[in-house]
């Protein structure tokens, strides 16, 4: 089905299930309840799950397939962002050519990008990624402030000279993205109970785009030119002695991964009409990097896993702070209250980034295939426990000789 295996359609299956049941599964606490703050069930937050999960699949087709770690991603995803919104001031407030134009020039970007580095393997291209995605950066930032404005990022205004559409709203207002007619900030509540469960249009349409690129993936994953991908990460050298050419190969892995990132570019700016420098910079290109490693490189699911799992440390973990700590703890005696804070204060608010970093300097010593293979090795274990006990009923039926 969908020319996929069993396997792949299993897997795909459950991605969707849990896209699409994403505001139920990320709501698990009642709203009154005091641990509701670890709800992450809000459409901002899911519209980042799914859209960073498009940004970590499109590298990890690059790393993941041909072990080529590429420093310069961001500048894909700030070229998508830039397109997106330069398209809702000319021409219409619909997102479908907005996201259309991102694919398109961070695609044409990464074919400039792509042929200069690849010149290189390793850690020199890895270098120069890096070089022209803080050169980006730069041009952003400074030189090319008539078109990005520099440091207060490109924004909608009432002035724009939208082709389609109007430039103000009747009520004086700037308009709002929509895809023909559906805003993309509409959200439906459902309350049941104590709980309460958001639907929002544009995390739906993020969703889709997700799971339509998650599917791709999987087809060139399968494909024989996922397998060439896998042979240059395998023995790039003997394959060339074999008389093949791998550049045009390692190309076009580049450019479907720069793609990838011009989408998820796209949609950022769809949800939010936004485009600021500080999406090209550095850590940016770091942070999808953390995400496909954690997730677990190479594998399918691992990158979605990986960017849901840093996205919400980022907006869940950065938001405790003394008050929800003593909260918590104030059970206890308070010298005791005020020490046990004293020592988890640096892990949490301010300082998630130094949890973030504990757990993914053990996740690389201890699961080296991410959290992946963490499942993996899980899963392992409830299998040879029931083998064993199978194995214990079968000895016991068997009448003694």
């Amino acid at each position: 089905m969908l020319g996929l295996n069993k396997k792949d359609l299993s897997l795909l299956l459950v991605v969707t299930f849990l896209a699409l049941c994403a505001p139920f599964i990320l709501n698990p606490f009642p709203t009154d309840s005091s641990l509701a703050q670890f709800n992450a069930g809000y459409p901002d937050l899911m519209q980042r799950f799914v859209i960073f999960g498009i940004f970590a699949i499109g590298f990890n087709i690059l790393f993941g397939l041909t072990g080529y770690l590429s420093f310069g991603h961001a500048a894909f995803l700030g070229v998508g962002s830039y397109s997106a919104v330069w398209m809702f001031k000319l021409l219409s407030m619909n997102v479908l050519p907005a996201i259309v134009l991102s694919v398109i020039v961070a695609g044409l970007f990464s074919v400039v990008i792509g042929y200069v580095s690849l010149r290189r393997s390793g850690i020199y291209f890895s270098i120069l990624t890096l070089a022209f995605a803080q050169m980006s950066f730069n041009l952003a930032y400074s030189v090319l402030t008539p078109i990005t404005n520099g440091e207060t990022g490109l924004q909608l205004t009432l002035d724009d000279p939208r082709i389609l559409g109007v430039s103000r709203t009747e009520s004086g207002g700037i308009p709002v993205t929509n895809l023909f007619g559906l805003d993309m900030r509409d959200t439906y509540e459902m309350v049941v109970g104590p709980w309460s469960f958001q639907f929002n249009n544009g995390y739906y349409l993020c969703a889709i785009l997700m799971l339509i690129s998650f599917y791709l993936a999987i087809r060139i994953f399968r494909s024989p030119f996922g397998m060439m991908l896998r042979a240059i990460k395998s023995n790039n050298t003997r394959m060339t002695y074999t008389g093949l050419n791998a550049r045009p190969y390692t190309l076009a892995a580049f450019v479907i991964s720069g793609m990838y990132a011009g989408l998820a570019g796209g949609l950022l700016a769809s949800m939010d009409p936004l485009a600021g420098a500080e999406r090209m910079q550095w850590t940016a290109s770091g942070e999808v990097v953390l995400m496909t490693i954690l997730g677990g490189a190479g594998t399918l699911i691992g990158p979605v896993l990986g960017a849901g799992f840093i996205k919400y440390f980022e907006n869940i973990f950065s938001k405790i702070n003394e008050s929800v700590l003593h909260t918590w703890f104030g059970f206890m005696p308070d010298g005791l209250e005020d020490l046990v804070i004293t020592l988890v204060y640096p892990f949490v608010g301010k300082g998630w980034h130094l949890t973030l970093g504990i757990m993914f300097m053990l996740v690389v010593i201890f699961l080296p295939g991410g959290l992946v293979e963490g499942g993996q090795r899980i899963a392992g274990l409830f299998r040879r426990k029931k083998s064993g006990d199978d194995a214990n009923k079968s000895t016991q039926s068997t009448p003694a000789e």
